[in-house]
């Protein structure tokens, strides 16, 4: 008969009892527990203690994530939850017990990737648990069998499933939060995080959209559109900036489309989220779709010129051909893109528009391929996303019938020569410009800042920058950035209205948890205290209340054992 161990469990309470202890509880109880003193044996030899290598949370994990930014905001509350519970989190895979992969669907090479590190990890005796848009999207493929899965709805209970894990269970949870039959936008915002850059904080205002594009997986695993509350959102706004953070990040499948699920719209929540940033701090909005920002460009651009509000915005065109869009079920046109261009390139100057454009989709013709290089020549984008179509399984565009991989080759290569033979920046040497300062560069050669309008500005690697927004004098510019250098005698701006957290600490702690990682053990009188009421008792209330009658009775039993 197989073992727990050989097949997958439906979902982690068949697993998990309702004595078993919480993860929070699994903390109290290791810094608590005083040992039972034994009385000598002569005639024995010397009793080693062996760590029983299998008690969750005492392994280091390391974590791998593919993809948008949306699926980093995930990994970082899943790195979180997990420190808050007692594991180590470490950047070098060779050491860790267990594995954590968050994956990406997008493209084939992302899932490809992915694929590699199971085998991976799998060759070096590791523990696995995968997580991200791949499992959702496809739980039941050959190389995930026997893997625990943590659905993309699900990360408030990655610690459940690493526990289970790392005793060799496997264990998958693939469902959809609701709340009285209605679909919630994920997990909670309010739990603990690592974030990957303390400056920075990534907040998702909704999952899935409202689309059925032919080519896209990640709707098959993020769903229809779910939104979070405007309060909601606004809090964990108001907490990340109490935590030193000096820019947010706003991310979703389609930013453009929030609130419409709940009653509200995107101008509403952005407007409520300028009165929280502190003056040198910035918010940067993610991808919308065209058809949901024409609603708003009115109050878009009055919100893009918002000193506070970096005037940059990703809006994918895909194609430039309306046949093409047709058949992407893209769902506008390709003069209803430039309408958004257009109407926010002049009442919002200096405005960046970011695009993304997919080369090769099936059904492209020569001349559907020279409209889109028409468009690139028109607007000439300082960024551009250029992406070689890959059919994804299960997708409609994966049956239809596919333009040759070398012409899909040769467009993207065509297209990338366009793209890099014009410089978007070149006039912008002499020019003084105020930038926030939020990160190294990849070569550690300098200080990555951001001007008004999201552009890349390098300026030296000075620690009293980090986090702050300075003046400076733009001295050179290459395709991709500019130099900047700081003027002298000009304000620097401190943004933070508090100390940001140290790399890799753990955001959104209660101060009770604060004090037990900080000091190491439980409070002074070394005995564990649970506040409670007849009235409030809960289950959790119960564990915790028994945890400590269990410390007391041993230092009962241990004092006994010393009287006598």
């Amino acid at each position: 008969m197989p073992s727990a161990c050989d097949s997958p469990i439906d979902d982690i309470e068949d697993m998990v009892s309702a004595d078993d202890p919480t993860p929070q509880e699994r903390q109290y109880a290791r810094k608590s527990i005083v040992p039972r003193a034994r009385k000598r044996n002569t005639q024995q030899t010397t009793e080693v203690l062996q760590a029983d290598s299998v008690i969750p949370g005492m392994q280091k994990i390391w974590m791998r994530t593919w993809g948008c930014s949306h699926n980093n905001s995930d990994g970082e509350y899943m790195a979180g939850q997990l420190a808050a519970s007692g594991y180590k989190m470490t950047e070098d895979p060779a050491e860790a017990d267990l594995w954590l992969l968050n994956s990406c669907t997008v493209k084939n090479p992302a899932e490809d990737h992915f694929r590699n590190s199971i085998k991976k990890a799998q060759e070096q005796d590791k523990k696995v648990v995968v997580a991200g848009c791949v499992p959702q999207a496809q739980p039941r493929m050959d190389y995930l069998k026997g893997l625990s899965i943590i659905g993309v709805q699900q990360i408030d209970r990655v610690v459940e499933v690493v526990d289970e894990a790392v005793k060799g269970h496997s264990v998958r949870l693939l469902g959809q939060k609701k709340d009285n039959g209605k679909r919630l936008g994920g997990a909670r915002l309010d739990l603990p995080k690592i974030r990957k850059n303390p400056l920075i904080e990534i907040i998702s205002i909704n999952t899935g959209c409202l689309n059925a594009c032919t080519y896209c997986k990640t709707k098959h695993a993020r769903g229809d559109l779910a939104s979070y509350p405007v309060e909601e959102l606004v809090e964990r706004a108001r907490q990340s900036f109490q935590e030193g953070v000096c820019e947010i990040w706003l991310t979703s499948e389609d930013t453009g489309a929030y609130g419409k699920d709940i009653g509200t719209d995107l101008p509403t929540l952005l407007w409520r989220l300028v009165e929280e940033i502190p003056e040198g701090a910035m918010l940067r909005l993610g991808m919308t779709n065209p058809p949901y920002i024409l609603e708003h460009l009115e109050e878009m651009s009055k919100i893009l010129n918002h000193p506070r509000v970096y005037a940059f915005l990703h809006v994918p065109v895909q194609s430039a051909s309306d046949s093409v869009l047709m058949d992407m079920k893209r769902e506008y046109c390709a003069d209803d893109f430039r309408r958004v261009a257009d109407f926010l390139k002049d009442k919002v100057p200096g405005i960046t528009i970011a695009t993304d454009i997919i080369c090769g989709f099936p059904g492209e013709t020569d001349a559907d391929f020279q409209e889109t290089c028409d468009l690139v020549k028109e607007y000439r984008f300082p960024s551009l996303f250029i992406n070689q179509f890959y059919p994804r399984p299960g997708t409609p565009a994966a049956k239809m019938t596919q333009v040759p991989a070398q012409v899909k080759k040769q467009r993207t290569k065509e297209l990338s020569t366009l793209f890099h033979s014009y410089n978007p920046y070149h006039h912008k040497i002499g020019e003084t410009q105020l930038v926030l300062v939020t990160e190294e560069s990849f070569d550690s050669q300098y200080y990555v800042a951001h001007n008004k309008y999201y552009e890349q500005v390098l300026v030296p690697k000075r620690s009293e920058f980090k986090g702050k927004m300075i003046e400076v004098e733009i001295f050179e510019a290459g395709k991709h950035f500019l130099k900047g250098r700081p003027l002298d005698g000009s304000e620097v701006f401190t943004p933070s209205i508090a100390e940001p957290l140290q790399q890799g600490e753990v955001s959104g702690l209660s101060q009770e948890q604060l004090s037990l990682q900080q000091n190491g053990s439980v409070p002074s009188s070394g005995v564990l205290t649970v506040s409670w009421s007849p009235w409030s008792l809960d289950r959790e209330g119960l564990k915790l209340l028994s945890i400590g009658l269990a410390v007391v009775a041993i230092l009962v039993v241990f004092m006994w054992e010393k009287l006598h």
